[in-house]
């Protein structure tokens, strides 16, 4: 069996709609949202706040997760570094269409893009005046 193999089990279904644990914290709120593809947790992202999906991989040993943004199925490996090939998981396979980022929009606060993690001063699309690829309307109705 491979490190891959130990690490994707594509049966799991997701653990929800948005990440579990800024959903258990009455003000947590995430950016993008990544999906484990060891047990399913849905987590946020690393420009995210509180980055709960990388926290996660790290604490649980689980190193692989799966964008689960819509139109997106590319897979990270967090203890490398790395992209791997992408598995097909179980459904669903990324948040609503309708619950647009950030989210949930009521807890989202009014200096949301002054809270996002940025990595090396890199523009984050949809957020700094960089298109988002293939979107329209990428940061429309975010507050």
């Amino acid at each position: 069996m491979s490190r891959l193999d130990d690490a994707i089990h594509p049966e799991v279904p997701p653990s929800g709609e948005g990440c579990v644990e800024c959903l258990a914290h009455p003000h947590g709120w995430w950016f993008h949202l990544r999906r484990c593809a060891a047990c399913g947790q849905v987590g946020c992202c690393d420009t995210s706040p509180a980055q709960h999906a990388s926290a996660h991989a790290r604490e649980a040993g689980h190193p692989i997760a799966q964008s689960f943004e819509p139109g997106e199925d590319w897979m990270w490996d967090y203890e490398l570094s790395v992209a791997v090939p992408t598995v097909d998981l179980a459904p669903p396979t990324s948040r609503p269409e309708s619950q647009r980022p950030p989210a949930p929009r009521d807890r989202i606060p009014d200096d949301w893009r002054e809270r996002l993690h940025r990595v090396d001063g890199v523009p984050i699309p949809g957020v700094d005046g960089v298109p988002i690829p293939g979107a329209d309307g990428a940061d429309e109705g975010a507050r």
